[in-house]
């Protein structure tokens, strides 16, 4: 079983949740997150002064999946997510060594 991160930009999150319900996948974790890469930031001007704004706003979408089932993820949530240029993100996978559902007390992949 892994965990597959994606740090992805705000108005991509719409493209990646629906292709990933089209391929069958529809639970999965959002949070709001701040961020910067090689994009570094921004610069904006307010009230005639400059500001560098360091931390970019982005979507961090978690994804608990089968070992069969991770690269047609990527594949999905990387084409949905691309725009081509500087700042589109990136995508973590990590071992996970056991699930829980709760509800239930189901462990492993029939808790996802």
């Amino acid at each position: 079983m892994k965990k597959i991160e994606a740090i992805i930009r705000p108005e991509k999150l719409d493209d990646v949740k629906e292709a990933l319900n089209a391929y069958g996948i529809f639970g999965m974790t959002v949070t709001q997150v701040m961020g910067c890469g090689r994009q570094k930031g921004r610069k904006e001007v307010y009230r005639g002064v400059e500001l560098n704004i360091n931390l970019l706003p982005k979507i961090k979408i978690e994804v608990a999946a089968n070992d069969q089932d991770v690269d047609k993820i990527i594949d999905v949530v990387s084409t949905a997510a691309r725009t081509g240029q500087i700042g589109d993100g990136k995508i973590f996978v990590y071992d996970i060594e056991n699930i829980i559902r709760i509800r239930t007390g189901d462990t492993g992949e029939n808790a996802i």
